[in-house]
C-alpha cells in the first residue's frame, strides 16, 4: 500500500505546477484524497481534498481560486493543479488517502490513513 507524489520542482512566481499522487497496492475508489504541505519551520497544513463518493472538494483559504484538486480513479491517481504560484507556496507537498466512501472530505491530517513521501515545490525568481 503506497502513495507516490510527484511533479514538484522550481517555478517562478506566477507560474504553474501539477502534482500527481499515484496509488499502488490499493484502489483509490473508496478513499478521500488530501493534499497537505509543510514549509520549513512551519506546521503541516491542509491544502485541498476531494471526497470518494461524489468528488466534492474542500480548499484552504490560501488555495482557493488558485489550486484545483481532481482525481482519475481509472488511473488510480489524484492531482493538484497549482496556478498563480507565490513564494509562500514553497513547501514539501504530501498526498494522503482516507478510507471510506463518503461525500465529504476534511483537511485534517490526523484522519488520513496512507501518506505519500512528499514532493518539493519551490517558488522563486
Amino acid at each position: 500500500v503506497q502513495l507516490q507524489a510527484s511533479g514538484g520542482g522550481l517555478v517562478q512566481p506566477g507560474g504553474s505546477l501539477r502534482l500527481s499522487c499515484a496509488a499502488s497496492g490499493f484502489t483509490l475508489d473508496y478513499y478521500a484524497i488530501g493534499w497537505f504541505r509543510q514549509a520549513p519551520g512551519k506546521e503541516r497544513e491542509g491544502v485541498a481534498c476531494i471526497s470518494s463518493s461524489d468528488f466534492s472538494t474542500q480548499y484552504a483559504d490560501s488555495a482557493k481560486g488558485r489550486f484545483s484538486i481532481s482525481r482519475d480513479n481509472g488511473k488510480n491517481t489524484a492531482y493538484l493543479q497549482m496556478n498563480s504560484l507565490k513564494p509562500e507556496d514553497t513547501a514539501v507537498y504530501y498526498c494522503a488517502a482516507q478510507a471510506g466512501f463518503d461525500p465529504r472530505c476534511v483537511l485534517k491530517g490526523g484522519v488520513y490513513d496512507v501518506w505519500g513521501q512528499g514532493t518539493k515545490v519551490t517558488v522563486s525568481s
